[in-house]
């Protein structure tokens, strides 16, 4: 039976059952999770409805298909974004209603509530506060500075070179591995895309999905998050072994003033922020704080900030959205405080200079990027995101990422390693437990219902597999067969 490691779980929530071995290293995660945990640790859960939270991630999930990927309302339903509109409590509320005029999605709980998301432009779709029929942020017109695609050759456009494919590669095996990442249909497969030495090698798009479609990609977005914190540093912002400069706890005494920026970025802040991914979960003390910062429709960076220390910083590894929002809170902070424009920062440092077109970032109704997971853009823009890692964060001879800033991300946390489970770095997974059938150096952006940016350094791959969120079990085990093949295609980088 083929093992599936802790990272196939944490990322695709796709493990019904637990095999002893996996038992028993959550045992292990508990009682040591326990001996740690802070004599003066107290919890509150979330404030709010279960359903009026699940709800407003329905709306949200909706407006985004709709207004950004463009996908039929049926369809969206019934195959997308479950993460935080769980497909069973979708039929508990009313039928979502498309204001195509207005671009809204409002959606009627029993109870009377409506929950709406609006579309906000180049900000996406963000859900209302209950009540309110209005941001509390102006919408920003992002603009693009980048030359015409179709005329512009890749990866700063879109015209691919006619030259033969490198002669090292097996291409049979290549097309048998775009052929299998779609099998069966069920895997709902929407975009795959693979480069190697940043030359498309294979690339193929589902029903209805081009080479320009924004798709859902969750969780990927913090390894994003992680890289405009990578631009700061660069810039001189902030430096990673820092004291985190969080303004809520600058207060006398407050030990959460000690958290670092990398404990943050290692997932590793100690904050107690309730996660379905915890190996203890309780679902019976309450909505978890993971999914409302989300769905609260709340400051999330305000949200997220308060929230009271569980362990020490740097002792224990847990996959919590605390910190990629306070990631997002400390790249607000800075890029405002170099006098730059907030939400078009990523666009005109980053995506401008890689090529990137497609990328929608949203927001809380703060004005907040969510970009632990909400986030869209095409397999070719998150393909050049790849790439930019797998050549050490240089793009044209410019270094956009600071030195030692892709190992930083790469490299595995010890507080993970701690808890048995070597398998997260700075924001990025890692393929540390071998539970991939790719080499031990790879390392991965990965979000809930399938989405994922491999990096494989020692073979010069990146590999793109983006899915609707119903085919994410199915396409798991279809990516993994696809990695296999594409290890047989590619031969390893000489040392």
């Amino acid at each position: 039976m083929n093992r599936i490691s802790p990272l196939f779980f944490l990322a695709f929530h796709l493990l019904n059952g637990l095999t002893i071995n996996a038992q028993d290293a959550r045992n292990k995660m508990i009682a040591r999770g326990a001996q740690l945990e802070l004599k003066t640790a107290t919890y509150k859960a979330p404030p709010g409805d279960a359903l009026s939270h699940h709800t407003s991630g329905y709306a949200k999930i909706m407006c985004s298909a709709v207004f950004i990927t463009g996908l039929k309302p049926e369809f969206a339903a019934e195959n997308v974004g479950y993460f935080t509109s769980p497909y069973a409590e979708r039929a508990k509320v009313g039928k979502p209603v498309v204001d195509y005029d207005k671009k809204s999605v409002s959606i009627t709980l029993p109870n009377g509530v409506t929950r709406t998301a609006i579309y906000a432009g180049d900000q996406g779709c963000v859900t209302l506060p209950e009540g309110s029929n209005s941001l509390n942020y102006s919408p920003v017109k992002v603009v693009r500075n980048l030359p015409n695609a179709a005329t512009t050759p890749w990866p700063m456009g879109d015209v691919l070179p006619t030259d033969p494919m490198p002669s090292e590669i097996d291409r049979a095996k290549v097309e048998q591995a775009v052929k299998v990442a779609f099998e069966p249909a069920e895997a709902q497969t929407a975009a795959f895309v693979v480069t190697y030495k940043g030359r498309i090698i294979a690339e193929r798009y589902g029903e209805g999905i081009t080479k320009d479609t924004p798709l859902e990609s969750w969780s990927m977005g913090k390894s994003l998050s992680a890289t405009i914190m990578g631009i700061l540093v660069g810039k001189g912002v902030y430096k990673l072994d820092q004291p985190a400069p969080i303004p809520q706890w600058q207060g006398k005494g407050d030990e959460r003033a000690k958290i670092r920026i990398m404990d943050i970025m290692h997932m590793s802040s100690g904050l107690y922020c309730r996660a379905p991914q915890d190996p203890d979960y309780n679902p019976a003390l309450g909505y978890p704080d993971h999914l409302y910062l989300y769905t609260g429709a709340v400051n999330s960076f305000e949200y997220a900030a308060n929230l009271p220390q569980q362990w020490l910083p740097n002792t224990v590894g847990r996959y919590r959205n605390s910190d990629p929002v306070l990631t997002n809170y400390l790249n607000r902070l800075g890029i405002e405080k170099m006098g730059e424009v907030y939400h078009t920062f990523p666009q005109r440092a980053l995506f401008d200079k890689i090529g990137v077109r497609t990328m929608v970032m949203e927001t809380d109704p703060y004005g907040n990027f969510l970009t632990q997971g909400y986030e869209f853009a095409s397999g070719r823009d998150w393909a050049r995101l790849g790439n930019l890692y797998l050549q050490d964060g240089v793009w044209n001879g410019e270094r956009i990422l600071p030195e030692g800033f892709t190992k930083f991300v790469s490299t595995l946390a010890e507080p993970w390693i701690a808890d048995g489970r070597p398998i997260y770095g700075g924001l990025f997974w890692i393929n540390g437990d071998g539970g991939f059938p790719i080499p031990k150096d790879a390392y991965m952006m990965l979000g809930a219902g399938g989405q994922s940016v491999t990096i494989i350094p020692s073979h010069d791959l990146v590999v793109v597999r983006l899915g609707h969120y119903k085919g994410s079990q199915a396409g798991g085990v279809a990516l993994n067969k696809a990695y296999s093949l594409l290890m047989e295609a590619v031969p390893e980088k000489k040392k």
